[in-house]
């Protein structure tokens, strides 16, 4: 947990891809309560502006704004980035938490034709805003990337065929990408949690009968307590701290002791 004074990331700008929800959220509230300056990323105006609104109650002497994208696209995404760029001066931090948009499913129950959409919306927005980060933090000499997957990509799980595939291509994106970026000091990491209670994705699990009770069963096993966003979002400060700066191209799970690896 960060403990220092609310000046920690006072001359920090810190861009989060999905930020209006869930541990985004969670996420650019801590760094704006620590003095950074924040955008969200994210695609609808309306959740922007609530999000912002809600992390003014939290941080009111914070900056915080809206940008919105589609980050599957990535012409957008480097426009979106650019946008970032001009409202921050520079991106010091980037954090993607976005996430799949369906609930897990046994891999015979899932049409062939909606394949490529379910790893495109996993995969893509992630590596889209990396990919139009890293020029820029590559030429300044400084940059931390934090990227929230799932603790699919390390433990095979019924259900999880299509989503585990698309979060081990970001872990192992990450952590490519981070050996080829250490030289100019810019630090990549991963986390992989398994279920975060109070988030969208716990309430899209929990809608549907076989993957409420696969999460049931992930539940019981979680005796050091079930993951909340907060606890995402202060690993995601510490990782972009000073105190990390040491820490490159590692994929960390925070799930309660659900699973180890």
């Amino acid at each position: 947990m960060i403990t220092a004074q609310s000046s920690l990331f006072a001359d920090c700008s810190v861009a989060v891809l999905g930020g209006t929800a869930g541990v985004g959220l969670e996420t650019a509230s801590q760094f704006a309560e620590q003095g950074a300056r924040v955008v969200l990323l994210g695609r609808d105006r309306e959740r922007g502006a609530a999000a912002c609104e809600k992390i003014g109650l939290r941080a009111p002497l914070g900056d915080v704004r809206f940008i919105r994208v589609d980050a599957t696209d990535p012409d957008d995404t480097v426009r979106a980035e650019q946008e970032c760029r001009s409202v921050l001066g520079s991106i010091d931090v980037l954090v993607n938490t976005t996430g799949p948009s369906d609930h897990p499913r046994l891999l015979h129950t899932i049409p062939i034709q909606s394949v490529q959409q379910r790893i495109n919306e996993i995969i893509l927005p992630p590596l889209h805003m990396m990919f139009a980060a890293l020029p820029e933090m590559r030429s300044r000499g400084s940059g931390s990337i934090i990227n929230v997957a799932s603790d699919a990509a390390k433990v095979a799980t019924p259900g999880e065929t299509l989503i585990g595939a698309a979060m081990a291509a970001i872990v192992m994106f990450s952590k490519a990408a981070a050996l080829e970026a250490k030289r100019e000091r810019v630090r990549i990491n991963v986390l992989t949690p398994s279920l975060i209670a109070d988030t969208p994705g716990a309430a899209l699990i929990g809608s549907d009968p076989f993957s409420a009770k696969m999460f049931e069963k992930a539940i019981a096993m979680a005796h050091l307590g079930l993951v909340s966003p907060a606890d995402l979002a202060s690993m995601t400060l510490f990782l972009a701290s000073p105190a990390a700066s040491r820490i490159t191209g590692q994929a960390i799970s925070i799930n309660g002791g659900i699973s180890v690896g």
